[in-house]
């Protein structure tokens, strides 16, 4: 597999090498010693979950207020997805900025972020399946959420009318507020990241 540093750094694209035949297709979707070589961080499972979502669906922005919150594998693994990833580390040279990934089931790539990256997609199918790996355990009340649709952010959704949103995303605060309630981490250079792909 091929683990690539994107433009928000400590954050990775894993893009897996497909074998396919007449029955279709298989590839390895995670080798957690291979992503740990890469980008120096240990990864380790310690909890498992799933979203379904219809199309339209807009999850997000979500992201731990502490550097060392649970780290994510997200992968799609049915329908489509476009994912954004937001830097909302303070003081980090890319605060801010967002790298976006279009996913597919059949395209195998999976999204690595630490805790402290914002986190949110769109729903392009119905029935649209993605799967998070956390390093650790969900903890309430140490998640902190934004609008994803808060113009300082101005995230590139591709929506063609109003997403379908929980009450709790569609009344997340904007960053600005966000940023002024001291949640938000702080930024701490990840370790060199592997070029080895």
């Amino acid at each position: 597999m091929h683990v690539d540093e994107t433009g928000i750094p400590g954050t990775y694209r894993v893009t897996p090498e497909r074998l396919s035949d007449e029955r279709g297709v298989f590839f390895e979707a995670a080798k957690y010693s291979v992503l740990t070589e890469r980008t120096g961080l240990p990864f380790a499972v310690g909890q498992v979950n799933n979203s379904v979502s219809r199309k339209g669906v807009l999850r997000g922005v979500h992201c731990n207020d502490v550097p060392d919150g649970a780290s994510k594998l997200v992968t799609c693994v049915r329908g489509s997805m476009l994912d954004v990833m937001v830097d909302l580390r303070v003081g980090s040279p890319t605060f801010g900025h967002h790298e976006v990934t279009r996913m597919s089931a059949g395209d195998g790539i999976a999204l690595y972020l630490p805790g402290s990256i914002g986190h949110a997609f769109l729903s392009l199918e119905d029935g649209t399946c993605v799967n998070y790996l956390l390093s650790t355990e969900y903890v309430p009340g140490a998640m902190v959420d934004l609008d994803a649709l808060d113009a300082e952010l101005a995230l590139p959704w591709d929506l063609t009318g109003p997403p379908v949103r929980s009450p709790k995303d569609a009344a997340a605060p904007s960053l600005a507020e966000v940023l002024a309630s001291g949640r938000l981490p702080h930024y701490s250079p990840p370790p060199a990241a592997r070029t080895r792909s």
